[in-house]
């Protein structure tokens, strides 16, 4: 189990950010995050602590957009997508060098899940449940609810 963050960044909906639980994940340690977050592409941060979450979202601010792995509070991989937040501007060959870093480190993270599969958790269109930056989805239903009740 760790948390799971998504992150309105279009500007649209005045920064909606929801936040919840993820099993099935197995991450380990630190925090990956993505801005290709499918069908909105919005950001996508997984992590099981609160820092190493936050340096990932800043890592992905400050590049505007891409994928990362947090540990300990430094980011060890990285794949810049400054073009919409959804392609790079480099060379293929240098992307090709970057992705392999982020995989090892993806792994290394514990992540049972690869990197594509990652940004599907928040499509809303796939059953059962879904996060998006409104919530929990129940898919069938297209009903939001809560992640969480109020003791």
């Amino acid at each position: 189990l760790c948390f799971v963050t998504v992150v309105e960044r279009h500007g649209k909906s005045a920064g909606n950010v929801a936040h919840g639980l993820l099993s099935n994940f197995a991450l380990k340690r630190g925090a990956v995050a993505s801005s290709v977050g499918h069908d909105s592409h919005n950001i996508i941060v997984a992590g099981v602590n609160e820092a190493d979450m936050q340096v990932a979202l800043r890592a992905l601010e400050e590049k505007q957009g891409g994928v990362c792995v947090v540990h300990d509070g430094k980011v060890t991989a990285m794949v810049d997508l400054p073009i919409a937040g959804l392609l790079s501007d480099k060379r293929v060959t240098e992307v090709a060098e970057e992705m392999k870093v982020l995989k090892r480190e993806w792994e290394a993270a514990g992540c049972s899940i690869p990197y594509m599969g990652f940004n599907l958790i928040p499509l809303s269109v796939i059953p059962e449940i879904r996060i998006t930056d409104k919530g929990l989805v129940l898919v069938p239903e297209m009903e939001i609810v809560p992640a969480f009740e109020a003791a």
